[in-house]
């Protein structure tokens, strides 16, 4: 049924639509069409453009998959600057990890979040890792 309709559409119904198309024999001649001869070739060159787009796309250059060129799009955004202190003397830990690459969400301590940023961007970033010595 469904490979009826699209054969009847291809063999009958598309070659008699272009049939009745204004299509004119020199670039001059577009420029005396009318509005309504306009508007019967708009379908056409509407897939005329999309299938040229699909064509060249492969070719054109690939965007940056990063969302934005700033480094920190969500921290404490609401400060001029974005600075934390931390006394090493207060470390627990034998060592600790702190967020360089700003997509931890529980900066500044990193959450490892610098995984998925350097996959997505091609970045090589890390964290600052402080260890302590043990005497």
């Amino acid at each position: 049924m469904v490979l009826e309709s699209i054969s009847r559409i291809i063999k009958m119904q598309l070659p008699a639509y272009l049939k009745k198309l204004p299509i004119p024999e020199k670039i001059g001649d577009f420029a005396r069409l009318t509005v309504s001869e306009w508007l019967r070739l708009l379908p056409l060159l509407g897939i005329l453009a999309l299938l040229g787009y699909l064509t060249i796309r492969p070719f054109l250059p690939k965007k940056n998959k990063q969302r934005d060129s700033l480094i920190n799009l969500k921290i404490q955004k609401e400060n001029p600057r974005v600075m934390n202190e931390i006394d090493i003397e207060d470390l627990r830990t034998p060592s600790v990890c702190y967020c360089r690459c700003w997509r931890s969400k529980t900066f500044p301590v990193c959450d490892k979040s610098h995984l998925k940023h350097n996959e997505l961007t091609g970045d090589n970033v890390g964290p600052l890792v402080l260890k302590k010595k043990t005497i």
